[in-house]
């Protein structure tokens, strides 16, 4: 069985009965990714031209988790995929040695101890990545990298299929890109923005901040702007200086 028949059993196997709202394509697609290539979890984003990192889909709640995290440290192997255009295998001990803020969170809040992230083709929405997530990383050499790109590839065909075959206005882009996982981050951009105002900053200043601030308490960035911006969180314990 080839690797594209295999992926369209995965994705179909998904996708059977209903096949949901367009914004959920990139979930479907990521759990098939994990199915066809036996990994444990698997997670799909873009940068957009714009260098906003958004998360596209992920197969299960700790990849989830593991895509915010990199997002609240601000690096991490599908950062540099996507930045390179290479791919990047990660074990444990590489994780520790280069980046450490997102390995010490990634083994306290998730079961992964490896990432695989590889560089997709660039498209409709930006250069996009696949991380690929394994809770033993003893397991990464077995992995088939061949087969992974040709999955990514896959991957990348059928989001840009879903995008012809759907009417979406040119400045928002197809539907499978405004997933709740987008949604989540986008309004980490909304509290950057009105944070940057509160402390008379830049927004890459306070998107900076929410970053410490989300680092010190072991938490995502995406729940710091959600007490932002709902009022739980006062904006002046972001400055500089400020004590707990």
């Amino acid at each position: 069985m080839t690797i594209a028949t295999r992926f369209a059993a995965a994705l179909g196997a998904e996708t059977s009965g209903s096949p949901g709202p367009a914004e959920l394509l990139p979930v479907r697609l990521a759990r098939a990714c994990a199915a066809t290539l036996g990994v444990d979890g698997a997670g799909l984003s873009v940068v957009d031209a714009a260098g906003t990192r958004i998360p596209l889909g992920s197969s299960s709640a700790s990849a989830a988790c593991a895509e915010r995290l990199q997002f609240t440290v601000g690096a991490g192997p599908c950062w540099e995929a996507q930045e390179t255009r290479q791919p990047v295998f990660a074990l444990l001990e590489d994780l520790r040695r280069r980046w450490p803020p997102f390995a010490e969170l990634l083994t306290a809040q998730t079961p992964f101890r490896a990432v695989v992230a590889l560089p997709l083709r660039e498209d409709l929405a930006g250069a996009g990545a696949l991380d690929l997530f394994a809770t033993d990383d003893a397991r990464v050499p077995d992995l088939d990298v061949f087969a992974a790109m040709a999955v990514g590839e896959l991957v990348t065909a059928a989001l840009s299929e879903a995008a012809v075959w759907s009417d979406w206005p040119a400045d928002r882009g197809p539907d499978w890109l405004h997933g709740p996982a987008a949604r989540r981050r986008a309004a980490v951009l909304r509290a950057a923005g009105r944070a940057a105002m509160a402390l008379e900053t830049d927004p890459a200043t306070a998107l900076d901040l929410l970053r410490a601030a989300a680092y010190a308490d072991g938490r995502s960035l995406e729940d710091v702007a959600e007490d932002l911006e709902h009022g739980r969180l006062d904006v002046g314990r972001l400055a500089p200086g400020h004590g707990p």
